[in-house]
C-alpha cells in the first residue's frame, strides 16, 4: 500500500524548478553562459504545465471516484 497518492502536478513543477537550478548553478560555476531570459520562459511554461496536468489528475480522480463519499471509502 502506498503511503500517499502521487501527484503529477508537483512532481513536474518540482523538476522544472530543479533545472532552473542545476542551469543558474552551472552559470554561476562557469559550466555554461546561460543568458538572463532563458528561465523565465522555462519556469512560467514548467508552472502553467504543472497546474494544467494538476487540473486534469484531479478531474480523472474525480470521475474514477464515482458517487462514493469519503465516509464510503474508509
Amino acid at each position: 500500500m502506498l503511503r500517499h497518492e502521487l501527484q503529477p502536478g508537483k512532481l513536474i513543477a518540482g523538476l522544472v524548478l530543479v533545472l532552473a537550478g542545476i542551469l543558474y548553478a552551472g552559470d554561476a560555476g562557469g559550466a555554461w553562459e546561460i543568458p538572463w531570459f532563458v528561465v523565465i520562459p522555462l519556469v512560467t511554461g514548467g508552472l502553467c504545465l504543472a497546474g494544467a496536468v494538476a487540473l486534469l489528475t484531479g478531474r480523472v480522480r474525480r470521475r474514477r471516484q464515482g458517487g462514493r463519499t469519503g465516509a464510503d471509502l474508509a
